[in-house]
């Protein structure tokens, strides 16, 4: 079975050929980052119609670099929610028209699914059940993970995703958008004992996050500090950030009796992250599984590596196109082993 996969939740176009005994075959991926980056957040407008500028040439240049054929693809799977619904649309109505003139079915993706199930496209894949941490632009979620497509939420986040508050906090420092990544550069060089954040909802029992208050308080701390302080206050607000994901991540693994974690999403790639949450695992005897890079970012292997178990398990998509802006990942069916 080949399955081509298309990601067009938000501000990157991502492709993919995924094959069911040889693997990922060739991957593509468009970021609109330079794009939106005047305006300082995704403009869903331009997102859309640049969608619909690169679908389709990505679509070549991975049939290219995989020595495939359009004629050999068996099923086409897409990203269905959540994200910008113009965005979506694009993504579903360029793969639902390829799957009906191919004759092959097609299947709308649940996009955060997409990120938990990245790390299986890594050599040493976890097994279930795991935890699994959840975390992007969009999203700040806890997940249990009984098998693949059977999950249980955890905790998720009350007000700002945890990507979302590195890219407000990095633009009030000046830093551009995306600003997540130059966040993180710049707090290498800052004083990690200048400043001190909270860490929000640690010191009450449960998992679900807010991150609004860190992002105030780096308002606050800004408006008296002044630019100077840039990189400290990045160091602070970073180290808070990933504290509170730590303290987190540990309730859940210690609440559910599960030694597997899994991270995923584009602030799994954040280096200070990773590092905490593997000194934390090793503590409690426990595992912690990353994609790489390339796979934390939004990306159409990811889709297409859902869709082919949910395709293989006999699910499809009927004519019509699915799109959904909101979407619960508890709300997906289970999935039937092939």
């Amino acid at each position: 079975m080949l399955i081509l996969g298309i990601e067009t939740s938000c501000d990157e176009t991502g492709i993919a050929l995924l094959d069911a005994h040889r693997g990922l075959l060739a991957h593509a991926l468009h970021s609109q980052a330079s794009l939106h980056a005047e305006y300082g957040g995704v403009v869903p407008e331009l997102a859309s119609r640049d969608h619909i500028r690169r679908t389709l040439p990505l679509l070549r240049q991975v049939l290219d670099q995989a020595g495939a054929q359009a004629s050999q693809i068996t099923g086409v799977a897409y990203t269905a929610g959540p994200g910008l619904m113009g965005a979506l649309m694009v993504g579903a109505s360029v793969a639902r028209s390829l799957a009906w003139s191919w004759g092959v079915p097609s299947l709308g993706i649940h996009h955060m699914e997409g990120h938990l199930l990245a790390p299986m496209l890594e050599p040493a894949p976890p097994a279930a059940p795991f935890v699994a941490l959840l975390v992007s632009g969009g999203h700040t979620m806890l997940v249990k993970v009984s098998r693949i497509g059977c999950y249980t939420m955890l905790g998720e986040t009350l007000d700002d995703a945890v990507g979302e508050a590195f890219d407000k906090t990095a633009l009030l420092l000046g830093l551009g958008y995306p600003g997540g990544p130059a966040l993180a550069r710049m707090a290498e060089s800052g004083d990690p004992e200048r400043f001190r954040f909270p860490r929000p909802m640690t010191d009450r029992p449960g998992l679900d996050f807010s991150f609004s208050g860190v992002k105030t308080h780096a308002i606050q701390i800004w408006r008296s500090a002044g630019p100077d302080a840039r990189a400290d206050i990045a160091r602070a607000f970073e180290e808070a950030v990933v504290d509170t994901l730590r303290i987190k991540c540990q309730r859940a693994l210690q609440a559910s009796g599960l030694r597997t974690l899994v991270v995923a999403g584009g602030v799994g790639a954040n280096r200070r992250l990773r590092t905490a949450l593997q000194a934390m695992a090793a503590r409690h005897r426990a595992r912690v599984y990353f994609p790489r890079p390339e796979f934390c970012t939004d990306n159409g292997a990811m889709i297409a590596y859902a869709g082919l178990l949910r395709i293989q398990g006999g699910q499809t998509d009927g004519l019509g196109i699915q799109a959904r802006a909101r979407w619960r990942l508890d709300e997906l069916p289970p999935l039937e082993r092939p």
